[in-house]
């Protein structure tokens, strides 16, 4: 495995976990370290494990076998505010509840700051708008979730985990039913949280937006971690053959100098 474990301290890690689905074994003895600080993408071909992984990370999943470490800790430890305060998570899937409207959802992710002693505070307030503008959703804070589009609802998802304020983000797929200007408005947003101190952990298809944004990639195949580090330390043409089956040729991307991933024809 390229990129081993040892040289990278992180606040959340997998350590030895076996992840299932009632009898399906998806990975198992697992172990991942997400660097402190860092952007990782997860990628992989579908059904590897990448959004298991992100379940067992934020506890959504509980190992059979291993556990998760959160600040040093067993995260299964905690209490859930606790995790809900350090830790948020955008699912691959997500249902908002009948006749919601925007502002009323994104609110909801200031839930695990609220407490019998602690009600809504201007604090709220400035992070719910914060993430609202952020994520370009404050013009339709009055509009029924229910009536957007895909690509709306994804982003008022995205406000909503933002809104949480976690140190720790994971972020499933976020991309999805986002156009190409809106994938890459996101992509540069979690870009500057990273920047700002946020470790964002992200599930990609998008071999090449990984290799751009990701300051530490995680490459998975069968519930495996295949390799792991920095994309122009382990984006190679083998790997992505190995991983994918995808034959390609890796240049350096002209605006970004990151590799870019260039498929051949398939004669």
């Amino acid at each position: 495995m390229t990129g081993g474990h040892d040289s990278a301290k992180g606040k959340l890690e997998a350590q030895g976990v076996t992840l299932r689905y009632d009898a399906r074994t998806i990975a198992e003895n697992l172990s991942v370290v997400i660097p402190d600080g860092s952007f990782t993408v997860i990628v992989g071909p579908n059904a590897c494990g990448k959004s298991t992984l992100l379940r067992a990370l934020s506890r959504l999943l509980v190992p059979s076998a291993g556990q998760v470490i959160l600040d040093g800790k067993a995260i299964a430890g905690y209490p859930s505010k606790q995790v809900a305060r350090t830790v948020g998570l955008l699912p691959q899937t997500s249902i908002a509840p009948d006749g919601i409207t925007v502002a009323d959802l994104v609110s909801r992710g200031r839930y695990p700051h609220q407490s019998f002693f602690r009600q809504w505070s201007q604090e709220d307030e400035v992070a719910v708008a914060s993430a609202m503008a952020a994520t370009q959703t404050t013009e339709l804070s009055n509009r029924p979730v229910d009536e957007l589009s895909g690509g709306q609802r994804q982003r008022v998802w995205v406000a909503m985990v933002l809104a949480q304020q976690t140190p720790i983000l994971l972020l499933d797929e976020p991309t999805t039913f986002l156009d190409i200007a809106h994938q890459i408005e996101l992509l540069n947003l979690c870009q500057d949280l990273n920047a700002a101190g946020r470790t964002i952990v992200a599930v990609l298809h998008d071999l090449n937006h990984a290799c751009r944004y990701a300051t530490n990639i995680i490459a998975m195949k069968d519930g495996t971690v295949i390799a792991e580090g920095p994309p122009a330390a382990i984006m190679t043409e083998k790997l992505v053959e190995d991983v994918f089956g995808l034959r390609c040729m890796i240049i350096e991307d002209p605006v970004s100098g990151t590799p870019l991933i260039v498929p051949k024809s398939g004669k």
